[in-house]
């Protein structure tokens, strides 16, 4: 009899090893093929999403269509963002992502901003008006931070097959695109680098909506 119990005792275990297990090998490939759930830990994409958010974000968000300006992004800024160090820290800000199991850690290389110019385009700011400047037509952002310009630094950008120009919409405290002119890629990404977009917000109980882009 006692045998029998001590038997029953190791297939249970067992039984919970191998659910635990199996449940990390779904999480894994949930998180891998289709959603991850990221921590917003600053203010540069205010005011559609606030520090301390947690935010669900499609890896299928540009499978059928491609990227289009107006686009929120997230994405891995290695080769780009991540290794460009300002004195505060990396330039942008890394979003913590529960894809670091369970949003434990930080993941410095991972940021989230909005696409302002995409193959082709010439991103210029300022016109005499205050407005950025798209392939020569101004562009009214209703997306901006109040009170925020949509640029205290001056630029002109052409952007290349496979970029992307990226800038937050808390655009006074965003550290972005603008942010790495002088350096190597001057501030554009690779179009291949982004993991998804952000189509829900899932915490705190109080801001619990979807997310919609802005376009213009």
């Amino acid at each position: 009899m006692t045998q029998a119990k001590r038997q029953s005792r190791k297939l249970g275990w067992r039984f919970v090893v191998l659910a635990v297990a199996l449940i990390f090998l779904f999480l894994a490939l949930v998180r891998n093929v289709w959603m991850d759930v990221y921590y917003i830990p600053s203010e540069s994409m205010e005011p559609l999403l606030l520090t301390g958010d947690r935010v669900l974000v499609s890896r299928l968000a540009f499978t059928n269509e491609p990227i289009q300006r107006g686009d929120v992004v997230v994405f891995d800024g290695r080769g780009s963002f991540a290794p460009w160090k300002s004195g505060a820290g990396p330039v942008a800000d890394g979003l913590v992502g529960a894809g670091q199991w369970l949003g434990v850690l930080p993941n410095d290389n991972i940021y989230v901003k909005r696409v302002l110019g995409v193959a082709g385009d010439t991103v210029k700011c300022c016109t005499p008006a205050g407005l950025l400047e798209i392939n020569g037509v101004p562009v009214t952002e209703t997306y901006l931070y109040p009170g925020d310009a949509p640029s205290e630094l001056p630029f002109e950008v052409i952007v290349p097959q496979g970029k992307l120009w990226l800038m937050g919409d808390h655009r006074s405290v965003s550290l972005d695109s603008r942010s790495l002119l002088g350096a190597p890629g001057g501030g554009l990404i690779s179009s291949s680098m982004v993991i998804g977009s952000p189509v829900a917000n899932v915490w705190p109980l109080g801001r619990i909506h979807a997310i919609y882009s802005d376009k213009y």
